[in-house]
């Protein structure tokens, strides 16, 4: 099985660990971006995340998966194509036309849910989504990551009855690519400040933009 180190430099090496200083969805900036949407232009590597997720996904309890639009969807399929578990997916804009649904997929009324994303920083995400699955009479209880920010996201799930699981937290990605060279002790050293405190740094750098 391929170990976190492996994920990380593979990660690295094909541009989805950026960094710069970017907006994310809560409107803070971070000098770290993790773009998995680029895995879809990655098959090999889509197939090693896809294993790493299966393997931590194995021990739960559920009947099929949900790919949380939109950067998940590519992600969960190849899950589902690795494990042979079914798969359905939210979508955040309800079509006005034909079926209308809200899930698309074959589901049944109880059935529980394993929803996968990309990463967590906030929740808000996994959140929208659960309340769509949810109200198509489904049950989520899970939610399988790659990466989590930690920058509150497993606490607040856990607030709202959700339980995360993740493959790596950026902290562990960090340390290993700096162990792998990938990185420089200035720029871990940068990162490391910015996550002591994401929004003094993400005001300094607003103000210095």
């Amino acid at each position: 099985m391929n170990s976190k180190k492996e994920i990380c430099n593979k990660l690295f090496d094909i541009g989805a660990v950026k960094f710069g200083c970017f907006t994310l969805k809560s409107g803070l900036l971070s000098p770290i971006y993790i773009d998995l949407r680029i895995l879809i232009s990655y098959p090999n590597a889509l197939k090693i995340i896809a294993s790493k997720l299966v393997e931590i996904a194995k021990p739960l309890q559920f009947d099929l998966i949900a790919g949380i639009p939109y950067a998940a969807i590519a992600i969960a399929t190849a899950v589902s194509l690795e494990s042979g578990w079914p798969m359905i997916y939210p979508r955040m804009t309800t079509k006005s036309h034909g079926t209308k649904k809200a899930v698309e997929g074959k589901f049944k009324e109880g059935q529980t849910v394993l929803a996968i994303d990309d990463l967590i920083t906030k929740g808000t995400s996994m959140l929208e989504a659960a309340v769509l699955l949810e109200e198509a009479g489904l049950k989520v209880k899970d939610l399988v990551v790659l990466v989590d920010r930690e920058q509150g996201g497993p606490e607040i799930l856990k607030e709202k009855g959700y339980k995360l699981h993740a493959v790596l937290k950026i902290s562990e990605m960090l340390d290993l690519l700096l162990e792998s060279e990938k990185i420089s002790q200035k720029q871990f050293d940068s990162i490391k400040k910015y996550f002591a405190d994401p929004e003094e740094w993400s005001k300094k750098n607003t103000l210095n933009a």
